[in-house]
């Protein structure tokens, strides 16, 4: 009955993993007294698919910015604990440098302030996998958990402000409340996340779908990952809510990072979207357009064209160094520690996770298909 009677606030609550968070907490057997959802904004869509759970948890929309300290003040009030999964997903670096850094890393900053001033004293921060590599050499992790050594370097200005984020939640645990309890915090940092509404799939359905139905050979087959269902990541976070009001439990869990993952098959980012979609005839082209070595030059090369047009125009290539390195290079995370520290294991089996996935995608490819034809028209 750990949650029985909380009120908990989710940021990015409109977000792809946050809309999993808010539907799962709904459904909470234990019943929470409310539930307040932050967003910047949020899709009908969205909306639609809290409505339709039946509860008798208050839900409560709140939209806003949350680099805004009065907005923050008013959400935090009389909460429990926080969720706290909004920020900016940026691989391309489309994103100005200073509006990551004041979302995901002063955002968090003001949030967690806002937090000890309100007596908030469990907070749970959404990092990302980005925040541990691949670095800029490429080495590579075979069932990796939190122990294992690994090189960080300097990535993309997302996975530095990721990392920045969470080393500030993580360095905010234990500090004293003015009720006289401690701050309780944790990071999760999923592996890359997939399931029903997912962006980043769609973009690369879009590009199959130009292509005849085939998916781009963005990685080598050795390129083994473990993405993880975006119903079991949102699970994690839940399983780490109640495990933080667990007397015994949250001394496993405060001030550590954990690594979220599930027992979806170990394949290559291209593969992965090949396996997700075969049942509907598409296919998967058999070998890179380029070797892996012209295509990392030819990256430099467009990152050095986009330097030069810098003062005259902004162009954004479509590929990065450190794009070719995380598609290209072998990395592949367990959920152990989670699973003996605070009882994570995975609420969807494969087979479970794959079938949502596939009628979405079998429900959603068709109009892709339409959109693209008339935009090309």
């Amino acid at each position: 009955m750990a949650l029985a009677g909380s009120t908990c606030l989710v940021t990015g609550a409109g977000g792809f993993l946050g809309q999993r968070i808010i539907c799962q907490l709904l459904e909470e057997q234990e019943g929470l007294a409310e539930i307040r959802a932050l967003d910047k904004a949020f899709s009908s869509s969205a909306l639609q698919n809290f409505q339709q759970l039946k509860t008798k948890t208050l839900l409560t929309i709140l939209e806003g910015d949350i680099r805004d300290t009065a907005f923050l003040q008013s959400a935090v009030l009389g909460v429990s604990f926080v969720i706290h999964s909004a920020s900016i997903i940026d691989t391309l670096g489309c994103i100005d440098r200073q509006t990551l850094w004041d979302i995901n890393v002063r955002g968090t900053q003001l949030l967690l302030e806002t937090c000890l001033h309100n007596d908030v004293q469990y907070f749970i921060y959404t990092s990302s996998i980005e925040v541990t590599g691949p670095n800029s050499k490429g080495d590579p992790i075979y069932k990796g958990d939190e122990d294992t050594k690994y090189q960080i370097t300097k990535g993309m200005p997302y996975a530095e402000t990721k990392r920045e984020a969470e080393k500030i939640v993580l360095e905010s645990d234990g500090l004293p409340l003015k009720n006289g309890h401690r701050f309780v915090t944790c990071s999760l940092r999923p592996t890359y996340i997939f399931g029903e509404e997912s962006s980043f799939f769609l973009h690369h359905l879009d590009d199959s779908i130009q292509n005849k139905n085939v998916f781009l050979r963005i990685s080598r087959k050795e390129a083994l990952v473990n993405p993880v269902y975006v119903g079991n990541a949102a699970w994690a976070h839940i399983q780490a809510a109640k495990a933080m009001k667990d007397p015994e439990k949250v001394k496993s869990i405060r001030g550590k990072f954990y690594f979220i993952s599930d027992d979806t098959p170990h394949l290559s980012y291209a593969d992965f979207n090949y396996e997700l979609t075969k049942e509907m005839g598409f296919g998967v082209e058999a070998k890179p357009q380029m070797p892996l070595t012209v295509l990392y030059y030819y990256a430099l090369f467009l990152e050095i064209v986009s330097f030069l047009l810098k003062p005259f125009v902004r162009y954004v290539p479509t590929i990065n160094r450190h794009l070719v390195i995380l598609l290209n290079t072998p990395f592949t995370l367990s959920y152990r520690k989670a699973q003996r520290d605070f009882g994570y294991f995975p609420h969807y089996t494969w087979e479970e996770a794959k079938q949502r996935t596939c009628q979405w995608v079998a429900k959603i490819a068709p109009q892709r298909a339409e959109y693209l034809k008339n935009k090309s028209v």
